[in-house]
C-alpha cells in the first residue's frame, strides 16, 4: 500500500502481474473494504427505500470523510516519507469510501456490476487546476505535542525523516463529482497523522429547509447521517425536536444504532473476511485494475501541481484535528468538520 508511487508505476506492476494472472485471479486488496461498517454502506443506501430518494442533490449540502489516526508514522518514516498522506490514505482508502457513498445502485451485487459504478464515480471526479490545487487542498505536518497524555515528537523528529522534509502527514481537500445526482455538492476529504483521536467516519448534511419556520433555531446546525467506522461502528441520524417549554426551540438529538450492540455476535477482522473472500473466489470487495489507475489519475495531478507551488506544509501540534488552514476550507463555504 499504495499499489505503485504514480500511475506510470501502477501500470507497470499491473502488467507485470497481468502477464501471469488473469484480471479474475487479481486480488489487490484494501483492508477498509473488508471493515463490517463500510460493507453496510451498500445496505444502507440501496436497502432502505426511506434514503435513496434523499441521496443526492439538492437534499444533501455536503459529505465530509475523515479519517484520522491518533499515531505518528512510527518504524514506517522511512518509507512514509517517500509517500505522504496522499499517496498512503487518499488514492485508496478515502478513494474507496467516496465510491461507496457517491456511486449508483449496481445492476446486481456482481463483482465486475459494483466495480463498475465505482469506477464511475472515479472518472467523474473534477479534475482539478493548479488553482483548484492552490485554493481546495490543504497539506499539513504534526508538530511536537501532546497525545495519549503524554508529549510526542514531531515529524521532523521521527527517525529516518530528514531534518528539511516537505512529506505531507495530513491531507484536506475538496473534492467534486461532475454527475446530476452531486452536482454542486462539495465532498471534503481528511486524513493524518498523530490527530486528536483515532478516528473515521463518513458525514452525510443534509440541506436546511427552504423556509425556517423555527427562527429560534440555533445557526450551523444541520440534519445530519453520521456513519462511524472505527474504533465504535455505529449510525447516527441527528435530527431536530422540540425542548420541552413554552416555547418553540428546536434541538438537535441523535437516534443512535450502535452496530455491536444490535448484532451479539462475533465479528471478523477485516483482513480475516477479505482473506475468507479470497479463498471463495470473490472479487466484490477488492480493487480492479481500470479503478486502481483511474485514481491515480485524479491523484497524480495533484500530487504534481504540490510540486509545482513548492509550499511547505502547515504545521499542526500532535494532539489536534490538524492546521487551521483546514477549517477555513470549510468555513469559506458555510461548513464545518464534524468532530
Amino acid at each position: 500500500k499504495p499499489l505503485g508511487r504514480d500511475l506510470a508505476s501502477a501500470v507497470e506492476i499491473n502488467e507485470a502481474v497481468g502477464k501471469h494472472f488473469a484480471e479474475s485471479q487479481i486480488y489487490r486488496i484494501d483492508h477498509y473494504l473488508g471493515k463490517e461498517t463500510v460493507q453496510n454502506l451498500m445496505v444502507l443506501r440501496f436497502g432502505n427505500s426511506i434514503l435513496e430518494p434523499l441521496w443526492r442533490a439538492p437534499n444533501i449540502s455536503s459529505v465530509q470523510i475523515t479519517v484520522a489516526e491518533e499515531v505518528g508514522v512510527g518504524s514506517r518514516a522511512g518509507f512514509y516519507d517517500s509517500a505522504g498522506a496522499m499517496r498512503d490514505m487518499v488514492q485508496n482508502h478515502l478513494m474507496q469510501l467516496l465510491c461507496i457513498v457517491a456511486m449508483e445502485p449496481p445492476t446486481s451485487l456482481s463483482p465486475d456490476a459494483v466495480r463498475d459504478e465505482k469506477l464511475k464515480v472515479i472518472r467523474s471526479l473534477r479534475r482539478m487546476t493548479l488553482a483548484d490545487i492552490a485554493r481546495d487542498t490543504v497539506r499539513g505536518q504534526y508538530s511536537r505535542g501532546v497525545s495519549g497524555n503524554q508529549e510526542v515528537k514531531g515529524y521532523h523528529e521521527e527517525s529516518n525523516v530528514p531534518a528539511d522534509s516537505h512529506t505531507e502527514t495530513f491531507v484536506a481537500l475538496r473534492a467534486h463529482i461532475d454527475t446530476w445526482r452531486w452536482s454542486k455538492v462539495p465532498f471534503y476529504l481528511r486524513t493524518g497523522k498523530r490527530m486528536a483521536r483515532r478516528s473515521s467516519k463518513i458525514v452525510i448534511e443534509f440541506a436546511n429547509p427552504p423556509f425556517p419556520l423555527f427562527p429560534e433555531t440555533p445557526g450551523g446546525v444541520a440534519n445530519r447521517l453520521v456513519i462511524e467506522l472505527q474504533p465504535e461502528e455505529a449510525i447516527k441520524l441527528q435530527l431536530f425536536a422540540k425542548q420541552p417549554g413554552s416555547g418553540m426551540l428546536m434541538q438537535q438529538v441523535a437516534l443512535n444504532l450502535d452496530l455491536q450492540s444490535a448484532f451479539q455476535q462475533r465479528r471478523a477482522e477485516a483482513y480475516e473476511r477479505l482473506l475468507i473472500d479470497v479463498v471463495r473466489g470473490r472479487l466484490t470487495h477488492f480493487m480492479r485494475r481500470d479503478e486502481l489507475e483511474a485514481a491515480w489519475e485524479w491523484v497524480e495531478p495533484i500530487i504534481n501541481g504540490w510540486e509545482t507551488l513548492n509550499e511547505k506544509p502547515h504545521p499542526y501540534a500532535a494532539g489536534s484535528w490538524g492546521p487551521a488552514e483546514s477549517f477555513a476550507l470549510l468555513a469559506r463555504d458555510g461548513f464545518g468538520w464534524v468532530e
